[in-house]
């Protein structure tokens, strides 16, 4: 199959350029019109598929919930917003709630064929339950638990080593034992819902720690004389952030901020939407047992407390919150969809960029930033 447009995304800038797809990878890059194209999206920008690692659920269904129909809609759905590959992300939940959560994903994955099924699932975020109470954000504080290695292995066992990210409080973490465990044992330790100290920060990422979770929010803030996990985040380059992107969060300016700090290869959008995603404004629904109402403006809020509970933000969205509200150049933009999820998940030999031997996980974008198409390991996805 060829596909081609007057602007594809190579080697960071645009090029007229033919994609040739066989067996579901890019088997090589040709000059436009090389051949004739059975797809010619003339000049819409093609650009590689976006990789959310940190999204809870979509219409209807929570992670959580542990449902294989409903893991298996959001991953076929999802698709419509660029979307290719998605991390399945728990909350704080007790624990035969996160065994069964874990175990369905494992489940489902078993027979899922990505392309066919939709966007790949790329395995599990696992926020919580070894969080800070006083930056619990949403999190369910009656199931907060320290941090433990023996109990997260049952996790991981049940998960089928499925569990690649791990949002845990590093201060909370005796010794780091479950830094140093999780990180030697390929998952990605992320520090998030923490009220650790600038030192703190650095004492996690120099036992392991490799990314933060959903920057300025649910962390210690950033003071001129007391840095925080925030400070720490913008202030250590080579570490990967991540950060929502749908100015309810953070406001534009902050993006900015953040970007402008963290570079083309270290910060990473993220959704962080809920099962409240694909629904209206005034429509409740139940996350961690706790009711939760979405906002004109899109966020969710807890309706008991008003606090923000993450968001119902479309990726493609918040790729156009970011160049057009925030002004961060496109190409840092769209790498902190593509190439540093993959990087920061070192799966970036095969997917978050368009190159020959890359799977062909493919975006279509409109002018306006809607997805004209989607290609999951070169399948037309709508």
């Amino acid at each position: 199959m060829l596909i081609q447009s007057s602007r594809v995304w190579v080697c960071g800038e645009f090029i007229p350029a033919q994609l040739d797809i066989e067996n579901g990878k890019i088997k090589q890059i040709l000059p436009l019109n090389t051949r004739t194209p059975d797809f010619d999206y003339g000049d819409l920008r093609i650009v590689p598929g976006f990789i959310d690692i940190h999204c809870h659920g979509a219409y209807g269904y929570d992670t959580n919930y542990a449902k294989p129909d409903g893991l298996r809609n959001w991953a076929k759905n999802i698709t419509h917003e660029g979307v290719t590959g998605f991390m399945s992300t728990t909350i704080t939940e007790l624990h035969p709630v996160l065994m069964k959560a874990v175990e369905n994903v494992r489940d489902v994955k078993k027979d899922f064929q990505p392309g066919r099924d939709g966007a790949d699932i790329l395995g599990i975020h696992f926020e919580g339950p070894y969080l800070d109470m006083q930056y619990k954000g949403a999190q369910p504080p009656e199931a907060i638990v320290p941090p433990s290695v023996d109990e997260f292995k049952e996790y991981q066992e049940a998960s089928g080593n499925n569990i690649k990210i791990i949002t845990l409080a590093p201060e909370h973490d005796p010794d780091l034992a479950l830094t140093r465990y999780a990180s030697s044992h390929g998952v990605v330790v992320s520090i998030g819902h923490s009220g650790a100290t600038a030192e703190e920060v650095k004492l996690a990422v120099a036992n392991g720690a490799k990314s933060v979770t959903h920057t300025y929010n649910g962390q210690s803030p950033f003071n001129h004389r007391k840095n925080g996990v925030t400070g720490m985040a913008l202030r250590l380059h080579d570490l990967y952030s991540e950060v929502i992107c749908d100015c309810n969060h953070s406001t534009p300016d902050a993006l900015n901020i953040f970007f402008t700090s963290k570079g083309r290869n270290h910060g990473i959008m993220i959704s962080d939407a809920l099962m409240a995603k694909g629904f209206k404004p005034g429509d409740k629904f139940m996350f961690g047992g706790h009711e939760i109402e979405i906002y004109p403006d899109g966020s969710a809020h807890l309706t008991e407390s008003g606090s923000l509970a993450g968001s119902t933000m479309r990726m493609c969205d918040g790729l156009k919150n970011l160049v057009e509200r925030a002004l961060v150049p496109f190409d840092v933009a769209l790498n902190s969809a593509t190439a540093n999820p993959a990087a920061l998940l070192g799966l970036d030999d095969h997917i978050g960029h368009l190159a020959a031997g890359y799977d062909a996980d493919i975006v279509v974008l409109e002018d306006d930033y809607n997805v004209k198409e989607t290609f999951c390991k070169g399948v037309a996805q709508f």
